[in-house]
């Protein structure tokens, strides 16, 4: 078992890693917080936006100084976006300050997943299909050396299964620190 106060969904994009997260951090009875929500509050800009004038690198820079800030939290569901592990220092801090699981999903699983989505600057190319494979390529073995646990998201239907089963694994998984009581 891996203590941690914090949980931390990892994955690519169309994982289910936001879904999921905010049914999970109910059952679990924690706050849920979405990365890619939180950089969006601060900047007052859209993902995309952000990409469109600040490039990928200084969205990432970006997603650093978001992620440091809210690692320190205690208690939390973290959804992070699919490029978080990128960084080795955005890797070690996950590992350092929750117990992280990888949503895994495949290319076909987020294609269907992701069809109607227009917002993902990655996305944006002629050949989606291309695009995550080759993004699979370079982060899977990223995600398998940050996580405690992967959990396959494709292949339970629903949001609500993919929690039920995740909640099932965590119990065996995941020791969560006592609640402290106030004096």
């Amino acid at each position: 078992m891996n203590p941690a106060a914090n949980l931390i969904l990892i994955g690519p994009m169309g994982s289910g890693k936001t879904s999921t997260g905010r049914r999970l951090a109910q059952v679990l009875q924690m706050p849920f917080v979405d990365l890619d929500q939180a950089i969006e509050q601060r900047t007052g800009a859209s993902i995309a936006l952000t990409f469109e004038i600040e490039g990928e690198d200084g969205f990432r820079r970006r997603e650093s100084e978001v992620l440091a800030e809210l690692a320190g939290s205690h208690g939390v569901v973290l959804s992070t976006g699919g490029g978080a592990v990128l960084s080795e220092a955005n890797r070690a801090l996950m590992r350092d300050s929750g117990f992280v699981v990888w949503l895994d999903a495949g290319v076909e699983a987020q294609l269907a997943r992701l069809r109607h989505d227009r917002k993902r600057p990655l996305l944006d190319v002629p050949d989606r299909r291309a695009k995550l494979v080759e993004l699979a390529a370079h982060r899977n073995p990223l995600y398998a050396a940050t996580a405690d646990l992967r959990v396959e998201s494709s292949g339970l239907g629903s949001s609500s299964a993919l929690t039920r089963h995740l909640a099932t694994l965590l119990e065996r998984a995941w020791q969560r620190p006592a609640v402290e009581a106030l004096p």
